[in-house]
């Protein structure tokens, strides 16, 4: 599979070292420029390389959005539109400045991403450790194998970031479709940075 990840943080570059490590090619990219990413491609090996954000988005049939939510009206959404996106991301006012929509919950930060770009937003990766999505990947049938919640409108693209998650050493939960889904995995749930196993997530998921 083609995977472009727009965000070469800790999130960013954790998933592009997890998805060349198992033959998914991969084009990185982040704000600065494909220059300023050399090293740690390098470091990474395999089938991954740098380039522009627009190349990351043109390129991916999946498309890793890891960057701060604020800075999200900079995603090239004219050719994420339509496309899988997984959306890493998470609302903190302090860093992103406030947004009256999300300060009142009347929506979500996956939904008004998926509002900007069109895309088939999957909400994934933003509830886990970066530490833990680094450094736990566990095969399957591992007791110590931890959960991913997955929220998404799109059951077809769901089921691909799922794929993906399993592939590479987690379980995916499903907490839903996007809104109400994504807000029992954001900031302040009982799940988010929580050391869980899949049945310990889907039990907490339900009671949310």
């Amino acid at each position: 599979m083609r995977i472009g990840i727009i965000g070469a943080g800790r999130i960013g570059s954790s998933l592009a070292r997890h998805f060349a490590g198992i033959g998914h090619e991969v084009v990185l990219a982040n704000s600065r420029g494909p220059e300023t990413l050399q090293a740690l491609v390098t470091g990474i090996g395999g089938p991954v390389r740098a380039g522009t954000v627009e190349e990351a988005a043109a390129f991916g049939q999946v498309v890793v959005v890891s960057v701060p939510y604020g800075r999200h009206r900079e995603l090239p959404a004219e050719t994420l539109r339509g496309k899988v996106v997984i959306d890493t991301c998470n609302y903190y006012p302090e860093r992103d400045g406030h947004d009256a929509e999300l300060d009142g919950d009347s929506t979500t930060s996956s939904e008004k991403i998926q509002a900007f770009t069109g895309a088939d937003v999957v909400k994934a990766f933003n509830a886990i450790y970066w530490e833990y999505l680094r450094d736990r990947g566990r095969p399957r049938g591992d007791p110590g194998r931890l959960a991913i919640p997955v929220s998404g409108a799109d059951e077809e693209a769901k089921a691909v970031v799922a794929g993906l998650i399993r592939d590479i050493g987690f379980d995916p939960v499903d907490a839903g479709r996007l809104g109400e889904g994504g807000r029992k995995h954001q900031p302040g749930t009982t799940v988010y940075g929580a050391e869980l196993s899949a049945a310990e997530t889907e039990a907490l998921l339900h009671a949310a």
